[in-house]
């Protein structure tokens, strides 16, 4: 099989594994309609989970993750395993020292906050919405510091070739959240004592994940070593934390933004924060499913490559990558662009989630779903820069992009409302690929024309797969009674449709990313008879 088979059929395990994740986390998005609504509750619940989901992305999974997997890969080559294990556990001894300390500081800070807020004379910081972050605030942020330190071991396990069960751990938050809403919607139980067992669980949930991969690092012999060599110098520390500084900060200003995008929503009134949020986790699906497991694959082969200085197979690696990014997601965004209305009914209509709720999201969910293809790409180009330790220029694109989005939301924000805000955030991520693709062409690994012919069939069979069905769905609806369960049929019904529609469309323009995939379905068929 070539590298770039292995890199899908990787990829498309931790898809599947993602893919049952994601499903849970739509029930999940289900359930926080019906039980949190549209407005004020549900605000309060997003901006509390806000802050540990910023640190996850700084200090877990982000920037720390990408910097550790050259460097302990480098290791691994020099030294061997077992110096890989003393370095990992000098790494994690740091860093869980550095989120207790920042865990200590956010939860008293808040608890400060919730006491003297009055004292600032500010009616932002005095509504309803921003004093209840600080009270559940405190409960919620030991969850941070477990779920940093499982995404900087699930860095390491991805390079040592384990990639769907540390993807299956993402399981368990989203299990012990539906848990959680469920007892909440058979008990009727009020918005405060909700959110107050939300945020009890959702520590619980990133304990028992950080166990399981610690438990994983044990089964494939990789477990930190804790000794006084460990300790006698923090010379490897310095090293992870000098690399990882421009992402830190690039992924810093990243998150700073994505405050700000709320922050701005919170004065757009109760209904701008959950709108964001609820679409958000729609869009996370493909980005989840496909973008996030390939370019967690990606990072470990082009570190590999790197190493042996490969750039033929970096050049391939990426072109690959990119094309069938665009091939799975151009449909998604179709979808998500041409269903919005039938997705928002299923996913949240119901409850405390009325159509008045549902109608301040609809803006909110076009835009976005135009943004898919890009939001997907970036998740695919950064490890070709990652991957070669070069940190510091994604870092000022990212800043330029932020500076744009920040503009652009001022400007938008006030005619599109929540609408501008997501709008906003699509350009600038539009801007953010354009020029890392340029640097990425200057340094010798560009995009080939195969490449982006490949992407613009893409998105035009998408586009008319969706126009075609967007027009018979009137037909369609005439087949459904009105009730949530026909709307749950219909939607299903017009997704077959779609991929059907779509996948014909690939046949017949001879779409080699079609054909490939399925040579991947074939052998794990054969494999598995």
């Amino acid at each position: 099989m070539s590298d770039e088979k292995k890199l899908l059929k990787n990829s498309f395990g931790v898809s599947l594994a993602t893919l049952a994740s994601r499903i849970l986390g739509l029930l999940r998005v289900r359930l926080e309609a019906v039980s949190l609504g549209g407005g004020t509750t549900a605000s309060i619940w997003f901006l509390t989970l806000m802050i540990p989901n910023m640190l996850r992305r700084l200090l877990g999974e982000g920037a720390l993750g990408t910097a550790l997997t050259p460097i302990i890969a480098g290791t691994e080559r020099e030294s061997g395993i077992p110096a890989a294990r003393r370095e990992l556990a000098q790494i994690l001894t740091v860093l869980g020292a550095l989120l207790a300390l920042i865990v200590a500081v956010v939860s008293c800070g808040a608890l400060l906050l919730g006491k003297y807020h009055d004292l600032f004379g500010s009616a932002f910081l005095s509504s309803e919405r921003v004093v209840g972050v600080y009270e559940y605030l405190p409960l919620i942020m030991p969850y941070a510091f477990f779920i940093c330190l499982t995404g900087v071991i699930g860095a390491v396990l991805n390079y040592a070739g384990i990639f769907v069960r540390p993807a299956l751990t993402a399981l368990l938050f989203n299990i012990c959240m539906i848990a959680g809403l469920s007892a909440g919607v058979l008990f009727d139980l009020s918005p405060g004592h909700l959110i107050t067992g939300l945020a009890v669980l959702t520590p619980v949930a990133g304990m028992v994940q950080f166990l399981l991969m610690l438990w994983m690092l044990q089964s494939c012999g990789r477990f930190p070593v804790f000794s006084r060599e460990t300790f006698r110098s923090f010379a490897v520390t310095g090293k992870v934390f000098k690399l990882a500084l421009p992402a830190l900060l690039g992924y810093g200003v990243l998150q700073f933004s994505f405050v700000i995008d709320r922050t701005l929503a919170l004065y757009l009134g109760d209904q701008a924060v959950p709108a964001l949020t609820y679409v958000d986790r729609i869009v996370d699906l493909p980005i989840g499913l496909f973008a996030v497991s390939l370019g967690a694959v990606l990072m470990a082969s082009m570190t590999h490559a790197a190493t042996e200085k490969n750039w033929d197979e970096m050049r391939e690696q990426l072109n690959f990558s990119m094309r069938h990014v665009w091939f799975f997601c151009s449909p998604m965004a179709a979808a998500v662009l041409f269903f919005h209305i039938e997705i928002l009914r299923v996913l949240c209509l119901g409850g405390r989630y009325t159509l008045n709720d549902l109608d301040a999201t609809r803006m909110v969910a076009v835009f976005y779903g135009l943004g898919i293809p890009f939001f997907c790409s970036l998740k695919v180009i950064l490890p070709a820069f990652y991957s070669r330790k070069d940190m510091k220029r994604p870092f000022y694109v990212s800043l330029a992009a932020i500076c744009v989005n920040i503009t652009l939301n001022l400007i938008l924000m006030f005619p599109l409302k929540q609408g501008g805000l997501a709008l906003a955030t699509v350009i600038a991520s539009g801007v953010n690929n354009t020029v890392l693709l340029i640097l990425l062409k200057k340094d010798g690994f560009p995009l080939y024309r195969r490449t982006f012919f490949s992407a613009v069939r893409s998105v035009i069979i998408s586009l008319l797969a969706g126009g075609c069905v967007r027009l018979f769905l009137p037909v369609m609806k005439k087949l459904f009674r009105t009730s949530y369960w026909s709307d749950c049929l219909l939607l299903l019904f017009t997704g077959i449709c779609f991929g059907m529609v779509f996948l014909i469309l690939a046949w017949l323009s001879k779409a080699p990313e079609l054909k490939e995939f399925l040579s991947i379905l074939r052998r794990k068929r054969k494999k598995t008879v």
